[in-house]
């Protein structure tokens, strides 16, 4: 998913004091257009722009595609992060320019690399009636950042117990490990949790957690999350207790604090004003045409970011820089 956001502010983001336990609420984002759809974004927050890894969380729906007209994403460029793509209901197809082709589904795991370069497109199918899930973003360190992009698939199988129903898609909880490989340590997961069920979720302590309530009613220790909210909850925690009044869906995401400082501007996570410059300039290089912006998908020299396969959408041209230096926003 894209950042639509025509005048993104920079975000210098570094590993902070610890904060035991924080409500983040969402703030409504557009997509684009009158009848667009519009996500609920929780990271960044002002106050807090990671927790591990994860650097930027999008929650849509459940929205009837017939009044929003579903998810249609042309391309557009990635550096130096992965995006996460994690459905409750509906269907998306996945095009990106290492030639991929990929549908994402409900309860399946897609994890797309875009280390040094990589352009991908997001639509939802027509045979899509209610669009509903979850995208994330992850920063790759700095060893990590130009790594080749690539994509990688899973479907992990559910962990039940009384009450319960988890699936683990990256990271271990609950006795259960994906084996999906990532270049930091990190923690992703689904809860179901029934109608009046109270367990107990045993967490590494060396990790930060974020806890996204979906749908239903959640307490999490003496915390009550309402929906949308992520709740975060610093290092040191061993244990929290979930309870449940009316059956609630959440997603479960973490990661040991992250310790770089990154500047995300637009769909760039980058370390310097430079990169980021760069990296935009060589986007714009490949959507013009003698000097006029592309208005079909066919661009000239693929440069760095490459050519989506088979996606007829024009691709995004990059929203403008400040006029000022890409500085902290702290």
């Amino acid at each position: 998913m894209t950042n639509p956001d025509p005048h993104p502010t920079e975000e210098l983001i570094a590993c902070g004091e610890d904060v035991t336990v924080e409500v983040l609420v969402p703030r409504e984002v557009p997509l684009g257009g009158p009848r667009a759809m519009t996500v609920r974004r929780t990271l960044p927050a002002r106050h807090r722009s990671l927790v591990g890894a994860w650097c930027f969380l999008d929650h849509y729906g459940p929205d009837p595609v017939s009044e929003t007209g579903g998810m249609n994403v042309p391309p557009h460029p990635h550096i130096g992060l992965q995006t996460v793509s994690w459905l409750f209901t509906g269907e998306i197809e996945h095009r990106d320019s290492t030639g991929v082709k990929a549908m994402v589904r409900p309860s399946e795991f897609n994890l797309m690399t875009g280390g040094r370069g990589i352009s991908h497109s997001e639509v939802s199918t027509p045979e899509t009636t209610v669009l509903h899930g979850v995208q994330l973003w992850v920063a790759l360190p700095a060893e990590a950042k130009d790594v080749e992009p690539g994509f990688d698939h899973y479907v992990p199988d559910a962990v039940r117990g009384e009450g319960w129903e988890a699936r683990v898609f990256v990271g271990s909880l609950l006795g259960d490990t994906s084996p999906v490989r990532t270049h930091s340590p990190l923690l992703g997961a689904e809860l179901l949790l029934d109608d009046d069920t109270t367990m107990t979720l045993d967490l590494d302590p060396s990790y930060e957690h974020g806890i996204l309530l979906d749908a239903g009613s959640l307490t999490v220790g003496e915390e009550d999350v309402e929906p949308g909210e992520l709740l975060y909850l610093g290092t040191g925690h061993h244990r929290v207790t979930l309870r449940a009044g009316i059956a609630a869906r959440l997603v479960v995401i973490g990661g040991p604090p992250f310790g770089e400082e990154i500047l995300m501007w637009w769909n760039f996570v980058g370390r310097t004003h430079e990169e980021v410059v760069a990296a935009r300039e060589e986007w714009q290089a490949q959507l013009h045409r003698d000097g006029e912006l592309v208005t079909d998908s066919t661009l000239v020299q693929p440069g760095r970011f490459g050519v989506v396969p088979g996606q007829h959408l024009p691709p995004i041209p990059a929203p403008p820089m400040p006029q000022v230096r890409l500085r902290p926003r702290r």
